[in-house]
């Protein structure tokens, strides 16, 4: 990991610059598969699934059996542990239900906001290096709750056609509705326009690579919602003095181990702090299986000194992190000051991985600084708010003339004589 040593503020935004490929160097990849996809359905699903999963499937459909033999393939003690993740989930989001908002604004003018279901959702679930089971839950779990009808979950299989046993379980313990052996663009694809056997869905939600991330921004121009831009994984922690380095350097590894495109940055007001985090990552990324993978991940990351917390808390709003770790001794400055973070991780005993897995909290988050704008997959992600209003004949009294005056103002006569007509009739 490069260390930078009190970076001029001019240079923080070289310095922070996200390892992405430009949107545009895949812009035209995805466009092609789009079009493929929306004229040829399912034959074009099979020819990008041969493409990039080298794989040949008679159908691209999980099957009753394949499901009802799954349990019996994965042990016990990890089924154990989903569910106590999943019952975590369920807890923390089950909780963000809100009760419906009324209002009388003015006398006879009553008006509500009510919650409903979005119909159907597509999950994507990335399978490449690491099956991530874990997603499923973060998406299925507050699917359900809020009263998804239809729950569409794609997947990429492996060379042999399958999908992992862990995946499969979690998707059938948490009630996915159908599952699909499809991934990358056409998986994206497909859940946008609709298949012979995929159907088209109201909004896709997931991570997965740069690909899928184009993919999903592209559905969106053709009237499908998207949970947010969310792409290769970051994780930025601020550290001190009074912050474990062999804890650091642990989770700047774990975030490291997702892909060769994330990136992990460590920002602290203590240069020997700096000095220790780096010898301990050099010390367990030997140790790790997947240390190729976080070594090219390692080689895009920072260890920033900077002279005091404001410069960090300014340098860190800034960046807008993913995933924000924090470990130090005034904690609470940085929980308070924090505008731009999809998760924040508070002190030495909250490591970044209990909220991918069991924490309860939500791991489906903004990447790429979309944190200043986007929140991370809830309760609301999976619902629509729909304002309702009811007028009686003193609301509409009251209110009329101001109606009228709008109106007439903004040069729409039709509007002012919907009331206006109302009006004459009372009078």
């Amino acid at each position: 990991m490069k260390t930078i040593l009190n970076p001029n503020k001019s240079t923080w935004s070289a310095l922070l610059k996200r390892p992405t490929q430009a949107v545009d160097d895949i812009e035209n990849t995805v466009k092609e598969v789009f079009e493929d996809v929306s004229k040829n359905g399912d034959q074009a699903i099979a020819k990008y699934t041969k493409k990039f999963d080298k794989c040949e499937l008679d159908s691209n459909i999980v099957t009753a059996e394949e499901l009802a033999n799954v349990s019996a393939l994965v042990s016990n003690d990890l089924k154990n542990a989903i569910q106590q993740a999943k019952n975590n989930i369920e807890a923390f989001h089950a909780a963000q239900k809100t009760e419906t908002v009324r209002v009388e604004t003015v006398k006879g003018v009553n008006c509500w906001q009510e919650k409903r279901a979005i119909e159907k959702v597509g999950l994507y679930i990335p399978g490449g290096t690491a099956p991530l089971f874990s997603t499923i839950l973060m998406l299925v779990v507050p699917a359900k709750i809020a009263g998804c009808k239809e729950i569409i979950l794609c997947t990429p299989p492996n060379a042999e056609g399958k999908i992992a046993n862990e995946i499969l379980y979690t998707a059938n313990l948490c009630g996915v509705t159908k599952i699909f052996k499809v991934g990358g663009i056409q998986a994206i694809a497909g859940l946008t326009f609709g298949t012979e056997t995929i159907p088209q869905v109201y909004k896709v939600f997931g991570p997965g690579n740069q690909y899928v991330t184009v993919a999903k921004q592209i559905a969106t121009k053709h009237g499908v919602a998207i949970d947010m831009p969310a792409g290769p994984s970051e994780l930025l922690i601020v550290a001190d003095d009074t912050a474990n380095p062999v804890y650091v350097a642990s989770d700047l590894l774990s975030q490291a181990e997702h892909g060769t495109d994330s990136q992990v940055i460590l920002v602290s007001t203590s240069k020997g702090l700096i000095t220790k985090v780096s010898n301990e990552v050099e010390q367990q990324l030997e140790k790790l299986p997947r240390k190729e993978i976080a070594r090219k991940a390692i080689a895009n990351s920072k260890l920033i000194y900077v002279e005091n917390d404001d410069v960090a808390l300014e340098m860190i709003n800034a960046y807008g992190p993913e995933h924000f770790i924090v470990c130090v001794e005034n904690e609470d400055l940085f929980v308070s000051r924090i505008v731009n973070a999809g998760s924040v991780f508070i002190g030495n005993y909250t490591p970044e991985s209990a909220g991918d897995y069991a924490s309860g909290t939500n791991h489906t988050l903004p990447t790429n600084g979309f944190s200043k704008a986007y929140s991370g997959v809830n309760l609301d992600s999976f619902t629509k708010a729909i304002t309702f209003q009811k007028i009686t004949k003193e609301g509409i009294l009251n209110i009329g003339k101001t109606i009228e005056l709008m109106a007439e103002a903004e040069g729409l006569q039709a509007h002012k004589n919907a009331v206006t007509l109302r009006l004459k009739d009372l009078m």
